[in-house]
């Protein structure tokens, strides 16, 4: 999750009885959702990541080989990436062996200490180490040691992979692992510049990360929605028989569960779109917009105005961009 709101985070953090002072940090529990023969998930509570959820509000999986276990995503806190290594030796003895990361937001990655402190190899998106090194990680950094104490605090690390992923041709990297076949598909430029997802072939499973949310409001940010479309629908050209959100339930209906995603992000553009063809002012614009198709969906009132606001950008920028391209020549 790209944006957050820090304000409210702050408040709901300090208004948590694990932040009081002097309250003892009970390490949390996790319960695994089985999917598949191999695959597993966890699932995040609703809403923003605050001291009343511990930072548990996204989700992440893994799958169970007989010569390892390859997780999807790590969670929000180092806490919660160790109690998923916790409730996964409930299911199995075999070792974590690999870790994949579905893109670089604080929600997915800032458990990976915890596997990485295990000896798990951890795999990402090569556009990753742009976020790491960036001003922006150290901020959200900051903010989350505020929001989420003492989940949260000095000694989380921001831990990068131990490979780095390039798919410079295009391709989806394959890979087996005690005889259950994986494919690592690049969807980087969508929700995020290093988006990846997972497809557990042997199952047809497919780990989404956050280009599907499950019967919730997406957070945009500055997402380019056009290329966020276009993944929806190459999503749906795989055939999953189930699809691990990055956020909110399991779906075993693809088809029929990612229209509530396709359907708000074609409408903010519209929406974002006539407006900057009108030339109207964000403020002005959003105040005389109809939300009522979506505004009853959970993580409307914490996420639509910025998604909208991303996407009035957004619109202005391909305005521009159109107003680049030259006329073609009269024959």
């Amino acid at each position: 999750m790209k944006f957050a709101i820090p304000i409210i985070a702050c408040v709901l953090a300090l208004a948590a009885p694990a932040a009081a002072v002097g309250a003892p940090a009970r390490p949390p529990v996790l319960t695994p959702i089985k999917v598949s023969p191999h695959v597993y998930y966890f699932q995040g509570q609703s809403g923003v990541a605050d001291g009343a959820n511990q930072g548990f509000m996204s989700n992440a999986g893994f799958v169970v080989t007989r010569d390892g276990v390859v997780v999807f995503d790590a969670l929000g806190t180092p806490a919660l990436g160790a109690a998923m290594i916790r409730a996964i030796r409930k299911v199995t003895a075999q070792p974590v062996r690999r870790v994949i990361v579905s893109h670089f937001h604080a929600d997915h990655f800032y458990g990976l200490q915890a596997f990485k402190a295990q000896g798990a190899h951890i795999w990402a998106h090569e556009q990753g180490r742009a976020y790491l090194a960036s001003d922006m990680a150290a901020t959200r950094l900051a903010q989350r040691k505020e929001a989420l104490a003492p989940w949260v605090d000095d000694a989380t690390r921001l831990t990068g992979a131990d490979r780095w992923l390039s798919f410079a041709d295009g391709k989806s990297i394959a890979f087996e692992m005690g005889g259950v076949r994986f494919r690592i598909i690049d969807m980087s430029g969508a929700h995020a510049p290093d988006d990846i997802m997972l497809a557990v072939d042997d199952d047809k499973v497919l780990f989404a990360g956050d280009l599907f949310f499950s019967g919730r409001i997406p957070f945009v940010g500055e997402a380019d929605s056009r290329v966020w479309l276009d993944a929806l629908e190459r999503m749906l050209a795989l055939a999953p028989r189930a699809v691990i959100p990055g956020h909110g339930e399991l779906s075993r209906s693809p088809a029929k569960d990612i229209a509530l995603t396709r359907d708000y992000l074609t409408f903010l553009r519209r929406v974002m779109g006539d407006a900057v063809a009108d030339l109207d002012s964000f403020d002005e614009a959003y105040g005389k917009i109809d939300w009522s198709a979506f505004d009853k969906y959970p993580a409307f009132a914490q996420a639509n105005r910025l998604n909208a606001y991303g996407t009035y950008l957004l619109m202005e920028r391909e305005s521009l961009q159109q107003k680049k391209i030259p006329a073609a020549p009269r024959p």
